[in-house]
């Protein structure tokens, strides 16, 4: 059924198929070696392709996309897909492909080397309850939205909340010892709770374990060779977890969240201290739950104070990014899986979210793409 005589050509089909990208690992399944044969015959285009794992949750995806590149070629009247699953030995070689290198920190396979283009920044608080991880969510999605490839981490591995905050849910696929993050929205996302069997089970461990976690986030997860951005939601405190990110992440950043109450600037001031002694930049201070207002004619109701967040960045000599207001629409969306800058852009906390994150892309620009 499938003879050799046809006008299409092997290398047209390859030309094609460099242009579909396996969904999870964000690469060219041609540059992936995960085509196996073609053949070709009668305006007929058989691809054999390979799977990393058997139970590849996007295979589907991927059929669909070779009959779609394949088809659009011309000449082309049918398209039949076949889908094998890699060797151990290929998956070894397409592992270190993707790695490509050293580790950040000590060992081999780190996918954010000293030499990588993505820009690590930790948002941190120092205390709970400022909104710090609804301060990474929208940031995530704004940077999404202007076009960037972000990443997600939820370093507290105990009162882990992004899953639920950017309505991410499943288990990561895990590729022999290669993590591959889950992704809602163009964000990539890895958290605690993706590995627990229930989402209310609590994390009881001392700090090897959470070590020893932190440092497979980092170095195990494929974030991807296009990753720009990789936010890290730290938990509260200046302990283990902001010292882990700190050693093994040298090249990274630091972005402040405080309320404008002295209690919480004052704390804060103590998380910008702790990356002092680590040698980590303060990169700005962001005052989330600045004012209320009720309604654009309304004037502000300053409901926790006024001027924290500047007095903090005069203090620190950094810029202050932004004054996010109170919005129920926030609590809602955070709720919801659903950050506020994705479903309301037009509201006064979108825009300011959005002019933090022009804000943070211009302090902390990425390499220009080739």
């Amino acid at each position: 059924m499938f003879g050799r005589g046809s006008s299409i050509t092997r290398e047209q089909v390859l030309e094609a198929l460099k242009d579909v990208q396996d969904p999870e690992l964000h690469r060219s399944i041609v540059e992936l070696d995960m085509v196996k044969d073609i053949v070709i015959g009668d305006g007929r285009v058989k691809v054999d392709a390979l799977l990393t794992i058997s139970g590849c949750p996007l295979r589907e995806t991927i059929v669909e996309s070779i009959k779609a590149k394949v088809a659009a070629l011309p000449g082309v009247s049918a398209v039949d897909v076949n889908l094998g699953v890699m060797s151990q030995e290929q998956r070894q070689a397409l592992i270190g492909k993707l790695r490509g290198g050293e580790s950040a920190f000590k060992g081999p396979g780190s996918f954010l080397g000293p030499d990588s283009p993505t820009r690590v920044i930790a948002v941190a608080s120092g205390k709970g309850g400022v909104g710090k991880s609804t301060v990474t969510v929208n940031l995530a999605a704004a940077l999404a939205r202007m076009g960037h490839k972000v990443g997600v981490l939820d370093a507290d591995v105990y009162g882990f909340s992004i899953p639920k905050m950017l309505g991410v849910h499943g288990r990561p696929t895990l590729i022999d010892q290669m993590i591959i993050p889950l992704e809602r929205d163009g964000i990539r996302v890895i958290s605690m709770g993706f590995l627990l069997p229930d989402e209310d089970q609590a994390v009881i461990w001392r700090g090897p374990l959470l070590h020893k976690t932190l440092t497979t986030f980092i170095g195990e997860v494929h974030w991807g060779a296009d990753l720009e951005y990789l936010l890290i939601d730290l938990p509260p405190g200046t302990g283990d977890v902001s010292l882990t990110i700190a050693q093994t992440l040298p090249q990274s950043y630091m972005l402040l969240v405080t309320t404008p109450q002295d209690a919480a600037s004052q704390v804060a001031r103590r998380a910008a201290k702790m990356a002092e002694k680590v040698n980590m930049e303060v990169v700005g201070v962001i005052e989330n739950m600045s004012f209320f207002q009720p309604t654009a004619a309304d004037a502000p109701v300053y409901i926790f104070g006024r001027g924290g967040g500047a007095k903090l960045a005069r203090e620190l000599a950094v810029p202050l990014l932004g004054e996010i207001p109170l919005d129920q629409t926030i609590r809602e969306g955070g709720d919801a899986g659903r950050p506020i800058v994705l479903t309301h852009p037009d509201a006064p906390a979108s825009v300011a979210f959005r002019a933090v994150a022009e804000q943070l892309r211009n302090t902390v620009p990425v390499p220009a793409r080739a």
